[in-house]
């Protein structure tokens, strides 16, 4: 049995549902831990760190899909990202599409926008970029090709002293792929990505937070 020492694990359509309520039965769960818990999501710092806060969990978060890292509630956003290099990309996909950007002004490291578009051919597209356009299930994002959370998680075990290896992490989208590609043991719940399940190393019978409690009881953690 995978005995992990901490935990990382998505918020949008894992702690949530997708009318993005929060499970309060993962929050009642997840605050038994007595082994750190690292939020990781494609949202912005400010968000992050507030549900990191009303959770009880530790104050160390991802975000913008690894491309802003924050260690303390009151601490500074670490940022990973080159958000310049996804403003080009961005104003090379509204010649050819209809864009609706979300939170333009709070994201340091990369753009987001609505799912409004067919997103394989925006990939086309900015081929070339040194950029990779992902889907959270909730928005399309345009980040730069050199941060993912697998690299913010792999930077954030560094300075905290757990190796990569000894993390379980938690998602459910494509966001999660290079997270679970360097932890020791990766959980995808029900409802999360083919892709994603593909490389898990357990799938739960429920989706969402009701997932993430399977998952930890799977993990002898509660």
């Amino acid at each position: 049995m995978f005995k992990p020492k901490a935990i990382a694990i998505d918020i949008d359509g894992t702690l949530t549902d997708k009318r993005r309520a929060i499970n309060c039965k993962a929050v009642e769960a997840l605050r038994k831990l007595r082994i750190p818990v690292i939020l990781a999501t494609g949202n912005v710092s400010c968000f992050a760190r507030a549900v990191a806060k009303m959770i009880g969990v530790s104050d160390i978060v991802i975000c913008e899909n690894g491309g802003v890292v924050r260690f303390s509630y009151d601490g500074e956003d670490i940022v990973l990202g080159n958000k310049e290099k996804c403003v080009r990309a961005m104003e090379e996909l509204k010649k050819h599409f209809s864009i609706e950007l979300l939170d333009f002004e709070f994201r340091k490291s990369e753009v987001c926008m609505r799912r409004t578009f067919d997103i394989q051919k925006a990939r086309e597209i900015l081929k070339g970029f040194d950029v990779k356009l992902l889907d959270s299930n909730f928005a399309y994002h345009i980040a730069d090709s050199a941060v993912s959370k697998g690299k913010a998680l792999e930077f954030i075990a560094r300075h905290i002293g757990i190796d990569t290896m000894d993390f379980a992490v938690i998602g459910d989208s494509e966001n999660d792929i290079e997270m679970f590609e360097v932890a020791g043991f990766g959980v995808a719940v029900a409802n999360a990505d083919l892709k994603l399940k593909e490389i898990a190393d357990l799938i739960t019978p429920s989706s969402d937070g009701d997932g993430v409690v399977e998952a930890l009881e799977f993990l002898d953690l509660i």
